[in-house]
């Protein structure tokens, strides 16, 4: 009986094995120098990845992330399968840092990798393989966990450092400075994980960044829980491909993701009837960005099925005057079912555009 359990375990456990073999011994040997963090923070439960690089589209492979499970940032000469293998093993039950050990070890190119990955308990682990492009390195948070050398192919790999909620690292930077300012900033850092992670970035270009400037930069941040559709799980889902300044560009998307969640907010509030709950958060997303017209435009529609009609004139008139295509949309609303199917309040709201 023993036996007729273990032999499929072990059948599957050979299958993930060898998957994870081949997968690693490919050679990408793709240059995508750069500096990241991984990061948990532990009083939301939230884990990211942040990334700036002078390469192309570097948010469409260093960072992975999935909500409830844990983060990886794969570069230097990268291997994009850490990401999904990463991923998947800590989704099966290892930590960040057994994750990345077992990968590392099957890798017969380890010494040109750069690795980070964090878990949904804040255990991180960070690798910087000894033929990495130099200045390379990085730090563990809390490093209490120590260092593990790891060998590639047999011969020396690197070291794997392991330590709690935090990771950054760092490789063909223009000095040694570069990743101990990243930590140093991510710790003494206010605010949400965005805005720690994001601190952390801009100290690595403060004191030097990458030997060949900058292009792009991505970040990535999912909740605590997921909801079983991983590909909707963002709290931040934001990419620069290419940019001469990508951490301002990173940083003018970041705040209008934040007004965009206070509008998907306020529209899941509106869902169960609290008005006061749907106001609040339109608001506060027009703090953020008083002159955008979509979220002026989609806070009077709400006013209007709120029964609050004079309410929403003032904020229709401010619309169409930024653009008159707003008010050309409003009349095929009603059918689509998002206003009241009265024509009368229908030309009293277009007769704003005047």
């Amino acid at each position: 009986m023993v036996r007729g359990v273990l032999v499929p375990y072990f059948a599957a456990l050979f299958v993930l094995l060898s998957t994870v073999s081949s997968l690693c011994q490919e050679k990408p040997l793709r240059p995508i120098h750069t500096f990241s963090i991984v990061a948990f923070d532990p009083a939301t439960g939230e884990m990211g990845v942040a990334v700036q690089s002078h390469w192309f589209a570097v948010g469409g492979e260093v960072p992975w992330a999935e909500a409830g499970v844990g983060a990886v940032a794969t570069q230097s000469f990268i291997d994009t399968s850490y990401g999904t293998l990463g991923l998947n093993m800590m989704r099966a039950g290892k930590t960040a840092p057994e994750a990345l050990q077992g990968l590392l070890i099957a890798d017969g190119a380890c010494n040109v990798r750069q690795v980070a990955m964090v878990d949904a308990q804040g255990r991180v682990g960070t690798f910087t393989g000894a033929k990495d492009i130099q200045p390379a390195g990085g730090i563990a948070g809390a490093s209490s966990g120590g260092s593990l050398p790891i060998q590639c192919g047999g011969h020396p790999g690197g070291i794997l450092m392991t330590g709690k909620n935090y990771a950054v690292q760092a490789n063909l930077m223009s000095n040694d400075k570069i990743w101990p300012a990243m930590s140093k900033a991510y710790e003494s850092t206010q605010g949400d994980l965005a805005e720690r992670m994001l601190a952390a970035l801009d100290a690595a270009q403060s004191v030097g960044g990458d030997v060949r400037g900058r292009q792009s930069a991505a970040l990535v941040i999912v909740p605590a829980k997921g909801t079983g559709k991983p590909w909707q799980d963002y709290l931040f889902n934001l990419r620069v491909d290419d940019s001469p300044e990508p951490l301002q560009e990173l940083r003018r998307l970041v705040k209008l993701q934040r007004a965009y969640n206070h509008m998907n907010a306020g529209d899941k509030a509106v869902e169960v009837h609290d008005n006061a709950g749907a106001l609040r958060e339109y608001g506060a997303a027009e703090q953020l960005v008083p002159d955008n017209a979509e979220m002026m435009y989609w806070h009077a529609i709400a006013l209007v099925n709120m029964g609050r009609l004079d309410d929403s004139l003032p904020l229709f008139k401010r619309v169409f005057a930024l653009d008159r295509n707003w008010a050309d949309l409003t009349p095929r609303l009603p059918k689509a079912g998002l206003l009241p199917d009265d024509p009368q309040l229908v030309q009293k709201i277009v007769g704003q555009a005047k």
